[in-house]
């Protein structure tokens, strides 16, 4: 029987901080561990832009049980300047492994909580190593979970859809029809992407697709975590009317400040949502082009940009309802001024006339 060569790989996604200064962060973090800064092996360097390449820290490995056995993981971490830390742990699979035993892992591994102790004891030691590199506090609420089956060789009788799936039942062919629409192949490569998922085999070992894979889950968690920003914002923008509709001759005052917000919200979720969207761009290898696209679809990630840019014209025009309530107050406050003035003057005329 053929060997196969193949790995597991689990990310979890973490908000840390609105920005992080990489540049810093390597100087810390170079101190105790390998670093690097990401970079695709098999893309020229004009096909493809980063404007802030991601900083990647080696971390110490280590042994996890799952599904009944002990395996050695290897773990290292990529930091983004947007704020973003991404945990990987690559779980190495036994040459000789079954095909059956490889299918009951992926369902363990789809439900593999024992990993959450190491992910969070990395993720709490990195923060409080990078404090000096962080700007601003982020949100561990906020996270997203990937799985990658990472393979160099890969016996062409197996078949990859329920390991995407994780289901030891039958899959229908429905079913199958609908995960393998997003198949991709190039030469000897095969990707697989599901929304939570992707099946990689190449011979190479270049990791260059889960690296974009990687990338774009980074994304979707900024665009997410923004979006629940503006909801809150908006919520307490809403408070914030009502509580001024009741300030009598304070409202006005209340108004320019809930007007001083919107437009600091406005200027930071524009700032953000461009870097986020403008952070890598491939521009002239079709094979990459395709599937960071199609990533970027299945993740939905033009869905929250849109729930987003919704939000903001929500917020854009609460600014601009403020700001004419202002004008036509400042309007009648000189007509106003007018008419006192034009009575003033036709008082003092009366008493030049006696």
């Amino acid at each position: 029987m053929r060997e196969m060569r193949g790995s597991l790989w689990f990310y979890r996604l973490y908000d840390v901080a609105q920005d992080i200064d990489l540049a810093a962060a390597e100087k810390i973090l170079a101190l105790y561990k390998p670093v690097s800064r990401m970079r695709l092996s098999k893309v020229r360097p004009r096909a493809l832009e980063i404007k802030n390449p991601p900083l990647t820290v080696e971390l110490e490995g280590t042994e996890v049980a799952l599904n009944g056995k002990t395996y050695r993981v290897a773990a290292s971490a990529r930091l983004y300047d947007f704020g973003v830390l991404s945990i990987l742990f690559k779980l190495e699979l036994p040459p000789d492994m079954s095909y059956e035993e490889l299918r009951s892992l992926a369902v363990a591994a789809g439900e593999a909580s024992s990993l959450s102790p190491w992910f969070a004891a990395c993720r709490d030691e990195l923060i409080r190593q990078l404090k000096p590199a962080l700007t601003g506090d982020g949100f561990t609420g906020f996270v997203e979970d990937f799985l990658i089956f990472f393979f160099q060789d890969w016996p062409c009788d197996w078949d990859p859809v329920p390991l995407l799936l994780g289901e030891e039942e039958p899959i229908s062919q429905a079913m199958r029809q609908e995960v393998l629409r997003n198949l991709f192949s190039y030469s000897d490569d095969q990707i697989i992407i599901t929304w939570d998922a992707a099946f990689i085999y190449d011979p190479s070992g270049s990791t260059d697709v889960a690296d974009l894979l990687e990338f774009a889950n980074a994304q979707l968690l900024e665009l997410r975590y923004y979006d629940s920003v503006l909801d809150r914002e908006l919520a307490a923008m809403y408070d914030a009317l009502e509580e001024a509709g009741r300030g009598g001759y304070r409202r006005l005052r209340q108004y320019r400040n809930i007007m001083r917000r919107l437009m600091e919200l406005m200027v930071e979720i524009t700032e953000v949502t461009g870097r986020i969207e403008n952070a890598l761009k491939v521009t002239q290898d079709i094979f990459y082009v395709r599937i960071y696209t199609a990533a970027l679809k299945i993740f939905r990630v033009e869905e929250w940009l849109e729930s987003i840019d919704r939000k903001m014209q929500v917020v854009e025009r609460n600014y601009s309802l403020l700001s004419d309530e202002l004008i036509t107050h400042r309007f009648m406050m000189i007509d106003i001024a007018i008419v006192v003035l034009i009575a003033f003057e036709i008082i003092l005329w009366l008493f030049t006339l006696k």
